[in-house]
């Protein structure tokens, strides 16, 4: 087979805070996209990434993205992932606003600066869900943390300090029975009366450097706590966002930066 024959595919690659997805508009229908994204996202013989953003018409947004990790198991949502395609459909308009069908709803992403290729964007996330605090046993000790939904699952613990083997022990805490579909972890040290670092350990991924979920359900589980107020900065390894929680109505703001950072064709 030769260059003009092989079959490729065309995507576009972007980072929101360390977070990076590859965007892609032109999957076949019959193509198992749970096994293209596992070798699409291998750091050493794909392109590398934390996941694929599939993306099909809808008719009543602008576009669904399909959201599959880097392990081929598919997550209902990623707020870092989400504005990511915000970004990409941005890039290629004028909208300045984007509505996105996710596996958690349509999500609609507002423009707010754009400064080529980097596009930052305020989304509406959705209500969020807190349980009370629950405790479990991981890693020969007793972790207490709260379960929190910000479309798709998280359990966020509270620190003084990160444990030195918080990964080992967030990979514990997703396998526990209470979490049948699995759970993103976060830790979560409080820095200031509207301020927070964060760790995570996403379901399909390992330890990431930023999550817009997580970012959301670590504030809002910090505010319901009493431990700090809306609105919050979130801040992890790969950088801020700030997270808004109208407490009345219920409704979570997750704002930040989307880079787009290359386009490209790969061979299948």
């Amino acid at each position: 087979m030769n260059s003009e024959s092989a079959k490729t595919l065309r995507f576009t690659k972007a980072s929101a805070c360390g977070n990076d997805f590859l965007i892609i508009a032109d999957a076949e229908p019959s193509a198992d996209l749970n096994a293209l994204s596992r070798r699409l996202c291998d750091r050493r013989s794909g392109i590398g990434a934390d996941g694929v953003e599939w993306l099909f018409p809808d008719s009543e947004a602008d576009v669904m993205a399909r959201l599959i990790n880097a392990d081929g198991s598919e997550a209902e949502i990623s707020g870092n992932g989400t504005r990511c395609v915000a970004a990409e459909l941005v890039s290629r308009s004028a909208k300045a606003q984007v509505v996105v069908r996710t596996g958690a709803g349509l999500k609609a992403c507002r423009l707010i600066e754009a400064r080529w290729p980097t596009f930052e964007f305020e989304s509406g996330m959705g209500a969020a869900i807190v349980d009370e605090p629950l405790t479990l046993g991981a890693d020969s000790r007793h972790v207490t943390g709260t379960k929190v939904s910000t479309g798709n699952p998280h359990f966020v613990v509270f620190v003084e300090k990160f444990p030195e083997n918080w990964q080992r022990q967030a990979a514990l805490i997703q396998a526990q029975p209470q979490f049948p579909q699995g759970t993103n972890v976060e830790y979560v040290i409080v820095r200031g009366p509207r301020d927070i670092e964060i760790r995570l350990f996403e379901r399909g991924v390992g330890e990431t450097m930023s999550s817009g979920t997580g970012s959301c359900a670590s504030a809002v589980a910090a505010i319901v706590s009493g431990r700090i107020t809306s609105p919050v900065t979130v801040v992890a390894p790969g950088g801020p966002q700030t997270v808004r929680w109208e407490k009345q109505e219920n409704q979570v703001y997750l704002r930040g930066p989307a880079t787009l950072l290359c386009r490209g064709e790969f061979f299948i």
